[in-house]
């Protein structure tokens, strides 16, 4: 078994969206040695961005007199031909090595493995799979980073140790795996598919009139939509789904918490047709407020009208009894004038002048401990945001939660100049939350405390 182990330099974004390769090197590899070596510059048919030359080196200047990827095709699909294709984060160097030797006359498809899901595989726990820190963690020398030929002779040291230990054909069933997967997508999507990365996201399906049909989330786009075309035990409701299937798009995400909420937000504004299974996270019960005949504030649990504007919404009728029971405890409450239950407080004896409970206190006294339920049911959920990796290694993600809410999201470049929250919140893109998304992130904060900055902080300076 040979592998062709490849690493390129491009100008960004996607091969069938303007992307170019500026730097492609090739390492044919046996399983114990380099047999061969390929390694060139390449004239770009676009302008090469700053920050792309910031990070590789590689300027318009360079390049000027290299080769054109049609110059070399010829070469680089010998190379290629009849070996596993081999990179770290193989999608995206395989989308565009495909996409350009197809333009270039030369029809291509390999199987592939990528050398971050065999690391996670073989050596898991590790701090970070980026090429520059998993061989830092491995103690694999990494020279000349950033440059085709640097990298792609690192990802050989790595992919020779990662057979080494791979005691139980992690990589053999990851090849038969991708084979699968291949043969299950129709031909009409194989380049969008072959496309996809390995890392979160949302993911679009859509039919041949352009409408998505269906938005979903994923840990890892390539392997969640790679299941939707696997037929074996299917209803022919859903197989008759698939078939309606042209197209695929993606959006990727620097975690699998903004990916969810991504999903979230893009079935509510585009309402695709396949889309069921949100409906059920919908709010159906809320916290009220009102005033009895006696001038009491009273808070209640009742189901959501059209026109009523709750202190706070719920999902299910034990979730807003519960946190009302908890305000009932921590300001005593009254029980019955919360309708949780019969409140043997208010009903002794001697009902007229017991003060033991407080809805025997005059309205005033007792409406004082409502406000101060209600000020705190409002700074619980308070006012912070997640710090978390981004998209790439030179910006970090964030989540806005603002009163309670959920106010936006984005990504923020790390030399960003950040000298106070007002500056991470005006990056941010603002989008209208709901109780399904506030429910996503209290679970994600409640495992990672530590991702959680309130508003006055600054993890960014």
């Amino acid at each position: 078994m040979e592998y062709a182990i490849v690493d390129i330099e491009t100008t960004g974004g996607k091969a069938t969206a303007g992307g170019s390769i500026t730097e492609i090197a090739i390492r044919v590899f046996d399983g114990n040695t380099v047999i061969d070596c390929f390694e060139t510059l390449v004239k770009p048919a676009h302008r090469i961005p700053a920050f792309i030359t910031s990070l590789t080196g590689i300027d318009d200047a360079m390049v000027q007199d290299s080769p054109v990827f049609e110059g070399i095709a010829k070469e680089v699909f010998s190379m290629l031909e009849g070996r596993i294709f081999v990179a770290h984060n193989v999608n995206f160097d395989y989308s565009f090595v495909k996409h350009h030797l197809e333009s270039a006359g030369y029809s291509y498809k390999a199987n592939k493995l990528c050398t971050v899901q065999l690391s996670r595989a073989i050596r898991p726990g590790l701090p970070s799979y980026s090429l520059g820190n998993v061989c830092n963690t491995l103690g694999i020398e990494l020279d000349n980073r950033h440059r085709a030929g640097g990298d792609a002779d690192a990802t050989v040291a790595l992919f020779q140790k990662l057979l080494q230990w791979d005691g139980i054909n992690v990589a053999l069933i990851m090849l038969e795996r991708d084979a699968e997967a291949q043969q299950a997508v129709p031909d009409r999507i194989k380049e969008d598919f072959d496309a996809l990365p390995d890392g979160p996201g949302v993911y679009y399906l859509h039919n041949d009139a352009g409408e998505t049909v269906y938005v979903g989330k994923a840990r890892n786009l390539k392997k969640r939509v790679g299941q939707h075309f696997k037929q074996r035990g299917q209803r022919p409701k859903r197989q008759n789904f698939i078939k309606e299937i042209t197209a695929i798009s993606y959006e990727t995400c620097g975690t699998e918490l903004m990916a969810f909420i991504l999903e979230a937000l893009e079935i509510k504004r585009i309402y695709p047709r396949y889309n069921q299974a949100l409906k059920k996270y919908e709010p159906k019960f809320g916290l009220f407020v009102q005033e009895d005949p006696e001038g009491y504030t009273r808070l209640k649990i009742s189901g959501l009208g059209k026109n009523e504007q709750p202190v706070q919404v719920f999902t299910t009728r034990q979730g807003a009894v519960n946190k009302l029971s908890e305000l009932s405890r921590r300001f005593g409450l009254c029980a019955d004038l919360c309708r949780l239950r019969h409140c043997e407080l208010c009903h002794l004896i001697d009902k007229k002048n017991n003060l033991l409970c407080s809805a025997n206190q005059p309205p005033g006294v007792y409406n004082e401990k409502v406000i101060k339920a209600l000020s705190f049911l409002r700074e619980d959920t308070g006012a912070f945001y997640i710090v978390d990796k981004g998209r790439n290694r030179d910006e970090k993600s964030c989540i806005w939660v603002e009163n309670g809410n959920f106010y936006g999201m984005g990504y923020i470049d790390n030399t960003a100049d950040i000298y106070s929250p007002d500056d991470i919140k005006d990056r941010l893109t603002r989008y209208a939350g709901t109780h399904y998304i506030m429910q996503l992130i209290i679970s994600f904060i409640c495992k990672y405390p530590n991702k959680v900055v309130p508003i006055t902080g600054n993890m960014f300076s």
